[in-house]
């Protein structure tokens, strides 16, 4: 108790003192903004991350086999023996191809995938971002496409569409494409660049159009349990189709965006750490200052009776306050930017009318998801470093000779 009482005297009186005075508090101002743009930091990546798990790779395939030459026969026993395997939870046939999208002249790229409509749901989460109609409600006249696609073609529900599709059964590759009509279900709005490529019809309009009888595709996709292991689980379980297949995995497609993330968070902590550390040390120097200043009260204390381990625990708690005041209202505007700063940047991006994320990422806003791990290991690791740098202008005041001070 006697340690705190002294600190807050040595702090009433610190206030007064300019250039101490001055650097406690860009010290404290330092800690605080270093904390405070972590946990922001940190909020976004996580809802990047949760964004890649729960939006993109619940769309793209996590593991798919692609047939190179002659397409995959009897696809429902070889959806089977897929499922059968360890780490599959569900497989379903697909057929991808290059197609142009035509209305009223208007020609725009996309990869059309055929699908069966009644079994997709089992390795995609698509029909999440399809509103107005369910995927087993479709028929094999209807078409979904991506939102921008759409728009940019001017399309709207019920408007008759046709794709153009390569005639692989040609003799020449000079072959006009085949038309193929459909209308326009909905649309898929995901908020990232699916929504600019992909369309998706019916697996038998695909079949027809390329020659192929009604169990006869070019792909198969599965989705697995764990996704971090899809590539381990693709290969294991392409052993155990006949066919002669491509195999691919989420990891190939999209392995180098998680990496991204995960790289950036690397520096993000390296980086703000340093600031924290930084302020802590500009601690250092206002204690350093202030064990000059008060080597007098010291040595006059000592000479009192008071014992070294409450001199050290005075000017540690000193430092330390700094530090935790700069730490818990850094972590509370931290939070409370993490918490709202989807809906800042959507502000932002009205008032200002420029996206810097569209068109760039997998996703066109600001995620965020505040992890409470993070705030506890931001708060411990500060504090840590606040009581280190503590430590050495601390021990100087112990070293205080009173006889040499009041002597001299």
């Amino acid at each position: 108790m006697l340690s705190v009482f002294i600190s807050n005297r040595l702090r009433a009186s610190k206030h007064q003192a300019g250039m101490i005075g001055f650097l406690s508090k860009s010290s404290t101002l330092g800690v605080m903004l270093g904390v405070a743009v972590l946990i922001v930091a940190l909020s976004v990546i996580n809802g990047f991350e949760q964004q890649l798990k729960t939006r993109l790779l619940s769309v793209v395939p996590h593991v798919a086999y692609q047939a190179p030459y002659d397409p995959i026969s009897n696809w429902p026993d070889k959806v089977r023996l897929l499922e059968a395997q360890q780490g599959i939870v569900a497989a379903a046939p697909e057929i991808s191809v290059t197609a142009m999208v035509q209305f009223r002249g208007e020609l725009k790229a996309a990869e059309v995938k055929g699908i069966d409509f009644l079994s997709h749901h089992k390795v995609s989460d698509v029909g999440q971002f399809i509103t107005d109609i369910l995927l087993s409600e479709m028929t094999d006249n209807d078409i979904i496409l991506g939102r921008h696609i759409a728009t940019e073609l001017g399309l709207k529900r019920g408007d008759k569409v046709t794709l153009l599709v390569a005639n692989s059964q040609a003799a020449s590759p000079l072959a006009a494409p085949k038309r193929l009509n459909f209308v326009l279900a909905d649309v898929i709005n995901m908020g990232g660049p699916i929504d600019r490529s992909l369309a998706l019809v019916s697996v038998k309009r695909l079949q027809q159009a390329m020659g192929l009888s009604d169990d006869e595709v070019t792909g198969l996709r599965a989705k697995v349990e764990d996704v971090f292991s899809a590539h381990q689980v693709a290969m294991a379980a392409g052993r155990a189709l006949p066919d002669l297949v491509y195999v691919n995995s989420w990891f190939r497609t999209q392995g180098s965006l998680y990496q991204d993330i995960q790289m950036v968070r690397t520096i993000v902590y390296l980086v703000v750490f340093l600031i924290i550390a930084v302020a802590s040390f500009n601690i250092v120097s206002s204690m350093v200052m202030e064990v000059k200043e008060k080597q007098a009260d010291i040595a006059i204390l000592k000479t009192m009776g008071t014992r070294d381990s409450t001199i050290f625990a005075t000017f540690a708690i000193q430092g330390v306050s700094y530090a935790l005041i700069g730490a818990l209202v850094g972590l509370f505007v931290g939070i409370l930017l993490a918490l709202n700063i989807s809906d800042l940047f959507r502000a932002w991006i009205e008032l200002d009318g420029d996206n810097p994320l569209q068109g760039v990422y997998f996703i066109e806003f600001l995620p965020s998801q505040l992890d409470w791990i993070d705030v506890v290991s931001v708060l411990s690791i500060t504090l840590i470093i606040s009581v280190l740098s503590c430590l050495y202008p601390a021990w100087q005041a112990v070293k205080i000779d009173p006889a040499r001070v009041l002597g001299g």
